[in-house]
């Protein structure tokens, strides 16, 4: 290699460590600035707002995944830990919840059946697949393997953050509506995620199907029905805490929106579809799967 061409990967190298740092930084930023005005007024437990302890948690679980994770360089146990941090955090919630009425426990009882349910069917699948190709330019990178186990420590507090501020609020209402409403659209959510993930497991366990893509089930009607699904039951949470939010708990209905933006701008959707096009580049049949069906939601017809 010529010095030149190595002092430019040593460049390249420190560009994307100090923009890993940063981007560090302003998520951590973030997500501080949102515990503390989410939890203004409520009282505090050990010296810090539930909130904020939700927030130290998930971090925490996450960055000793971190360590292990980098040091064995290994991506296998990422899914696994954020099921283990969103389950610890939800129950950490409601053992310190003033009021622990059926709101309460319906919403930490919702949160851990999906993280029960995506948790172990994400860890059953790498274990199959032995490896997340997302992962393959990352994980030898120290800030920017960082950066995306901290962003799933951000990821567990954001998606939970309605349900925590419903859950320690200092008011209570009897079920209701909303919670009904609510209840409705995370088990059609939930549902829908379920057996799209299904779906698409069963046609990569067949072997006539390898290199192929799905477009059969509910992969007809949308090129991403899974992340539909835990979009769809995100709100649902948002539903069913609603009636107790006040204030600047409304901060709590960020956690939806998190889990959209982050499902269709970053990490997810945007992700697969590049790799899609890598992948089939060329491919008529794919081109016109591509054409004809939505991204997100789902086609009727």
């Amino acid at each position: 290699m010529s010095e030149k061409l190595a002092n430019d990967v040593k460049t390249s190298q420190t560009k994307v460590a100090l923009m890993s740092l940063a981007a560090l930084f302003v998520m951590l930023a973030i997500s501080v600035v949102v515990a503390l005005l989410s939890s203004l007024g409520m009282p505090t437990q050990l010296g810090l707002t539930v909130p904020m302890w939700a927030l130290i948690i998930a971090l925490a679980i996450q960055w000793l995944g971190f360590v292990h994770a980098y040091f064995y360089q290994t991506e296998r146990y990422y899914d696994l830990v954020g099921a283990i941090a969103n389950i610890t955090v939800i129950s950490f919630t409601l053992s310190f919840a003033e009021h622990r009425d059926l709101r309460a426990l319906l919403l930490a009882v919702l949160i851990i059946l999906w993280a029960l349910r995506l948790g172990s069917f994400l860890f059953v699948r790498i274990l199959n697949d032995g490896g997340d190709g997302r992962f393959d330019d990352i994980k030898t990178n120290f800030f920017r393997f960082l950066l995306t186990w901290t962003l799933q420590g951000v990821w567990v507090f954001f998606i939970q953050l309605c349900a925590i501020l419903a859950i320690s609020a200092q008011n209570t209402q009897p079920l209701d509506g909303f919670a009904i409403v609510g209840g409705i659209l995370w088990l059609l959510g939930m549902t829908i995620e379920t057996v799209a993930d299904w779906q698409k497991r069963r046609f990569r366990s067949q072997p006539q199907n390898k290199d192929q893509f799905i477009n059969t089930g509910l992969w007809a009607r949308s090129r991403h029905p899974n992340y539909f699904g835990e979009i769809v039951l995100w709100i649902g949470v948002a539903v069913v805490a609603w009636p107790v939010l006040s204030a600047w708990m409304y901060l709590g209905l960020l956690s939806p929106c998190f889990v959209i933006f982050l499902l269709s701008r970053v990490s997810g959707i945007p992700l697969l579809e590049a790799r899609a096009d890598r992948r089939w580049e060329g491919n008529a049949d794919y081109l016109h799967y591509k054409n004809t069906t939505p991204v997100l939601i789902p086609k009727l017809r």
